[in-house]
């Protein structure tokens, strides 16, 4: 009687496991050849983490390159290696050129924007020194606006936030240099000390300095053309020192009214 062959046993043959493993450890090794030759090191690395994440090859076992088929018993999407890495880098690249991109827009900007109030501030200089009260008005400016500083004690008598006769010829001569920024944002800011407030009319310094920007910013909307709904007034009281109140000369330089007259690129008016 003639005997049955045997039947092969169940399963894939156990070199195809061995052939598997071989493959992965191949495809493994290139993708790090390829990446580490293409991109650099930030790349590579972002490049391993999806990698890892989409493939699951570095850590152990199978998955698949985008939605196609699984690789952990062969090699049947390797040729898809190279558009899938490709892809990625570019998507990577297109971001960084659009970071690039916005950055560089964002500073030519700010450096349109900072000449603009350098040509103001020198207007506004000039026109000081012609009226010989460079002394007694203090100008800077940044990329968004002319600063205008005043010392409290010209303007104000101590305590008190109504403006002193004597001091409204520099509010006049204020409004006159700042009226050709007719369509600027215009905004005065009152700031104090921080020695504690004892009128009876006025709570705190910070209500002090909230009437003093208010009447200075009432005189300018009077004395000039410039449209009233672009100048606005704000008290900032003791928390926007810019000397040490720790000192009588620091305190003095403290008490101020700030008008800043803001450049054309910042001068949103709502």
């Amino acid at each position: 009687m003639q005997r049955k062959p045997e039947e092969p046993p169940k399963g894939a043959a156990p070199w195809m496991s061995t052939f598997s493993d071989l493959m992965n450890l191949l495809l493994c090794f290139f993708v790090l050849l390829f990446s580490m030759s293409t991109v650099n090191e930030e790349k590579f690395q972002k490049v391993i983490a999806s990698l890892q994440s989409s493939m699951s090859i570095l850590p152990a076992g199978g998955a698949s390159i985008g939605e196609g088929e699984m690789i952990s018993a062969g090699v049947r999407q390797l040729e898809f290696l190279d558009s899938y890495y490709n892809e990625i880098a570019n998507s990577e690249s297109d971001e960084d050129t659009d970071k690039t991109g916005s950055n560089s827009v964002l500073e030519a900007y700010k450096e349109e924007a900072l000449s603009e109030s350098e040509e103001m501030a020198e207007k506004i200089e000039d026109a000081l020194q012609q009226s010989g009260m460079q002394d007694a008005i203090d100008v800077d400016f940044n990329e968004e606006y002319v600063r205008l500083s005043l010392s409290g004690a010209i303007l104000f008598q101590s305590g008190k936030a109504e403006v002193i006769s004597e001091a409204e010829p520099i509010i006049d001569k204020v409004g006159y240099l700042i009226q050709d920024f007719d369509n600027n944002l215009i905004e005065v800011e009152g700031h104090t000390d921080n020695v504690p407030m004892t009128s009876k009319t006025y709570e705190d310094n910070d209500v002090l300095s909230m009437y003093r920007a208010l009447n200075v910013a009432n005189m300018l909307r009077e004395k000039t053309d410039l449209n009233p709904a672009y100048i606005k007034s704000s008290g900032r009281g003791e928390y926007a020192p810019v000397a040490d109140n720790s000192t009588a000369e620091g305190r003095a330089k403290n008490r101020r009214v700030e008008i800043k007259v803001y450049n054309s690129y910042y001068s949103n008016v709502q």
